[in-house]
């Protein structure tokens, strides 16, 4: 027997679709057996994966780790283990920049299999209870808030999306602007100062919430928010049965207008996970084999979303069958995904995300000024260019 584990994220939309594609992959190949482990989002987020490389032969990451994992030399590249067939299929088939984000110098190091992004979504009962609707703009998102009908997921994690987000909206693309500076003083300041004013506006508990804990509140039966404008979006709780209540989901607000002009979509932060393999493996080829499986348009738009996952194959986000599963959850949201803002991936980028999570959290809160923050901010990216510049003086 070939025994081989992998280890994702504790919920329905991370872990039951690979359960599911690892038994349907264990009878079409008896003899080799898949178990996985959980952890949880925030510790999918802030883990180290060099403390798991060793223990699993397949992972399940996040694109900004990218850069330092090929560095490392942390994962194989697939594109030397997957056919070519499925290979083209994640370039040019999966939503958004889904398919490039997990490539580095040339090579692949993970399975595009699942694509999120920042959406809005909310109760149609509820808000029909308030007589509202969704909001259409950023100023008709305050006037529900001030009603006490919004949610946001205001951990330093999501603080962050939000921020650059906001950075976004302001003009300005975070994070491009050299080594020096996030971006420019004065869009850090609009952009923090913002974020406060919403924070001010939604319920203090927002500030430990996160997407999945958004999606649990505005689902249960004595909710009484009603809508959230962003948070990395689940397709689990527009199925129905999933939770008490079914939520609808759609596009976010539109930016406010400048100077009277036609309001700007928002440009969230895209999101989603791969499948890569272990250079530590015992059974690679095996765990290539698998995260071709897994990532073909056959099983995304199949087995893997109806065991729950959300897919990061374009088929499946425009199937007619998958979308009236789903409240047109898939459809009514790609828009979104397929302007999302693919975030820095090279070796040093997590120091600052990691660090600057708080920061931007701690500026929207209130608990700290606004110049203290864009300060910080800047010096966490220095410090953040600083050890891309020492990775390249290595190599």
């Amino acid at each position: 027997m070939t025994r081989l584990s992998g280890i994702t994220w504790n919920h329905t939309r991370g872990y039951t679709p690979l359960v599911a594609c690892a038994q349907r992959f264990a009878e079409l190949h008896p003899g080799v057996e898949i178990s996985w482990t959980r952890r949880s989002l925030l510790e999918f987020g802030e883990m180290p994966v060099e403390w798991l490389v060793d223990r699993f032969d397949l992972l399940v990451i996040d694109h900004p780790f990218i850069g330092a994992a090929a560095r490392s030399k942390l994962f194989l590249p697939l594109d030397e283990r997957v056919p070519s067939g499925i290979r083209a299929e994640w370039q040019d088939e999966s939503v958004g920049k889904s398919g490039g984000s997990y490539a580095w110098e040339d090579r692949v190091w993970a399975a595009p299999v699942d694509a999120a992004c920042p959406v809005a979504v909310w109760r149609p009962d509820l808000l029909a209870r308030a007589s509202a609707e969704p909001p259409r703009d950023w100023e008709g998102m305050m006037a529900l808030a001030a009603k006490g009908l919004v949610l946001i997921p205001g951990v330093p994690t999501d603080a962050i999306h939000h921020f650059y987000m906001l950075c976004h909206a302001l003009g300005t693309e975070p994070c491009a602007c050299g080594d020096g500076e996030v971006a420019p003083a004065a869009v850090m300041r609009a952009a923090l100062e913002e974020l406060a004013r919403l924070y001010a506006a939604v319920p203090e508990a927002c500030r430990t919430m996160n997407p999945i804990a958004v999606h649990e509140a505005l689902a249960a039966v004595e909710a009484t928010a009603a809508y959230c404008p962003f948070a990395f979006g689940y397709s689990n709780y527009s199925r129905p049965g999933y939770a008490a209540r079914r939520l609808r989901a759609g596009l976010p607000p539109a930016w406010k207008a400048d100077g009277g002009g036609p309001a700007r979509p928002l440009v969230t932060t895209l999101g989603g996970t791969g499948l890569a393999v272990s250079a530590r493996s015992a059974h690679a080829d095996w765990a290539a084999r698998f995260a071709g499986f897994v990532s073909s348009g056959e099983t995304q738009g199949g087995l893997y979303w109806q065991a729950g996952g959300q897919p990061a194959h374009r088929q499946a986000w425009r199937d007619g069958a998958i979308n009236a599963a789903t409240d047109d959850f898939f459809a009514a949201t790609l828009p979104a995904l397929d302007r999302a803002w693919l975030r820095p991936r090279f070796p040093g980028y997590l120091h600052f995300q990691d660090n600057a999570a708080p920061v931007v959290h701690a500026a929207a809160c209130g608990e700290t000024e606004v110049s203290f923050g864009i300060e910080r901010l800047n010096t966490l990216w220095r410090e953040a260019r600083a050890i891309f510049y020492q990775h390249e003086n290595k190599t």
